[in-house]
């Protein structure tokens, strides 16, 4: 995995110590990182990956009945030709689904924290996307607990802050590439707009970070392994001490373009209602505070998915 350093989740103890510091080195540094021993079974990323597929292999006028106009794609499908990266005019080759919070509780914002779509032509998909979404749900957790300690924050302090997130469980198609638009990629090259993305990565390969010195460098997905990666959210709290770094994924050449693509990134938010205010730990007199007003996350969400055309 080029220029991203590999870390065990089971060198984490919970306390600040080398974990938390080679997490906080890593996201300073590229703002990605691999971590393996990370608890979520083999099989149910491979039974993830097979019932995704499995939907994404319907006919498009089935795919289309779960589609939900008016709300951003934040629930069920999304088609090609629709969402397309922050100053990029060209849609990106690729179609996805929106998997949100359940919740067991009274749901304090039923307008944001929408309830799920279920495709029934295939009934394991929503046991199976509830569980991952919960393993990732949890792992993201535990990694936020580690940069917490980083910060110098209690490890706990995400705790109440995300439990009530609008994070995002996304299958993704990237289709073979056949005569596709000028200037169309299968996901141009964009920042993440939440915390923390925590990425099940493809078989095949395509996905490329920018360096710091401003070279792309491909991202191998080694088996076992989850990348995780610093979204805009977190650059703001952080007064950029944890930037968000530029991604793409980009179209294979040769036999590997005639070959689809499937990847499966989970989206962690804060609660609808936190307020995106930069941490004075992340603030000095060589660290002056680049966003002197705060703003509420869903507020910074809607923003966002303006500019990318989901909205």
């Amino acid at each position: 995995m080029n220029e991203v350093p590999i870390l065990s989740l089971a060198d984490f103890d919970d306390r600040r110590g080398a974990f938390s510091a080679a997490l906080g080195q890593a996201w300073r540094q590229t703002g990605f990182v691999g971590v393996r021993d990370h608890g979520i079974d083999d099989a149910l990323i491979d039974q993830s990956y097979a019932v995704f597929r499995q939907f994404f292999e319907l006919p498009l006028a089935i795919k289309q009945q779960y589609h939900r106009p008016g709300i951003g794609g934040a629930r069920g499908y999304t088609g090609f030709g629709i969402e397309q990266a922050k100053d990029h005019d060209v849609p990106d080759l690729k179609e996805f689904w929106h998997v949100g919070r359940e919740l067991l509780s009274e749901n304090p914002h039923p307008d944001i924290l929408l309830p799920n779509v279920w495709p029934a032509e295939i009934p394991q998909f929503k046991a199976t996307a509830l569980e991952l979404y919960q393993a990732l749900d949890k792992l993201g957790s535990r990694i936020l607990s580690a940069l917490a300690l980083d910060i110098g924050l209690p490890g706990d302090w995400f705790a109440d802050k995300t439990q009530l997130g609008n994070s995002i469980l996304r299958p993704i198609h990237y289709p073979p590439i056949d005569n596709a638009v000028p200037g169309a990629v299968r996901a141009a090259q964009h920042e993440d707009i939440n915390l923390i993305t925590l990425l099940l990565g493809s078989r095949e390969q395509g996905l490329e970070i920018l360096t710091r010195s401003g070279q792309w460098v491909p991202v191998s997905t080694l088996p076992g392994t989850i990348v995780v990666n610093v979204g805009d959210m977190l650059q703001r709290l952080s007064n950029h001490v944890y930037p968000s770094t530029t991604h793409r994924v980009v179209n294979p050449a040769g036999e590997a373009a005639r070959r689809a693509r499937y990847s499966i990134p989970f989206f962690l938010h804060p609660n609808p209602d936190f307020l995106i205010e930069t941490l004075p730990q992340c603030v000095g007199e060589d660290r002056p505070n680049r966003y002197p007003e705060p703003i509420r996350s869903d507020d910074y969400l809607k923003e966002r998915l303006r500019q990318i055309g989901l909205l």
